[in-house]
């Protein structure tokens, strides 16, 4: 690990939690640095708290682990986000695990020190509150969506969820495996497969390889609101 963060704009990333200058400074000097590659693991449901953890660059996958190898890919953390306050302060070990999607910087805050700027920033409390209830209300939404939707809805759903959330775009390319990309849909790998074939039939979607362009982004949102 480095022994702080650098300054610039990766430490700018931290306003977001309505942080004041020298309160950005004071995290800065505080703050250890890893790289890591993708697919590496950052932390691993069932181990201890210790640092708060935010996404300085890159991507992370949010996932809970299960019986039987099964995992339930709850989110992606993108910069700026952090990535362990749910367990950091609702329980003493890790309730999920995280890994990199492509090569990521995260940031560890020392605990103390982020607990005692909390106390003292009426605002930033308020700000990790919102993105914890946030946080909190789309894994509640992605849960309920996939318990009543047919797997067209389910597909459409991670199409949109990339487009409008990650990527904010039509044209991207998907980051996850057709494995991680069920997991995500709730379904088997071989049902995506097979869905995302006939959404491409149908020119719903143009796919090539990992690439994917929505051709018709009113019939995406139609199968994702009627399920």
């Amino acid at each position: 690990m480095n022994a702080s963060l650098p300054t610039g704009s990766k430490s700018d990333i931290l306003q977001n939690y309505c942080l004041l200058p020298y309160e950005v400074e004071e995290i800065r000097q505080n703050t250890q640095v890893a790289t890591y590659q993708k697919r590496e693991v950052i932390f691993r449901q069932n181990t201890p708290t210790s640092h708060i953890m935010y996404v300085i660059s890159g991507m992370v996958k949010i996932f809970k682990e299960g019986r039987n190898n099964r995992r339930f890919i709850l989110k992606i953390a993108m910069p700026g986000d952090c990535i362990g306050l749910m367990s950091d302060y609702g329980h003493t070990i890790h309730q999920y695990s995280a890994s990199a999607i492509q090569t990521t910087e995260i940031g560890y805050i020392d605990r103390q020190v982020f607990d005692g700027i909390l106390k003292g920033n009426s605002e930033m409390a308020i700000s990790v509150i919102r993105k914890l209830s946030a946080d909190g209300l789309f894994i509640f939404d992605r849960l309920i969506r996939q318990s009543h939707k047919q797997l067209p809805g389910r597909i459409a759903d991670v199409i949109l969820y990339f487009a409008d959330v990650i990527f904010k775009r039509e044209d991207f390319e998907f980051p996850f495996t057709r494995r991680e990309l069920a997991e995500f849909a709730g379904t088997t790998k071989e049902s995506f497969i097979r869905t995302l074939a006939e959404f491409k039939n149908d020119k719903i979607i143009n796919l090539d390889e990992t690439r994917v362009s929505i051709k018709s982004m009113k019939i995406i949102r139609t199968l994702s609101e009627l399920g």
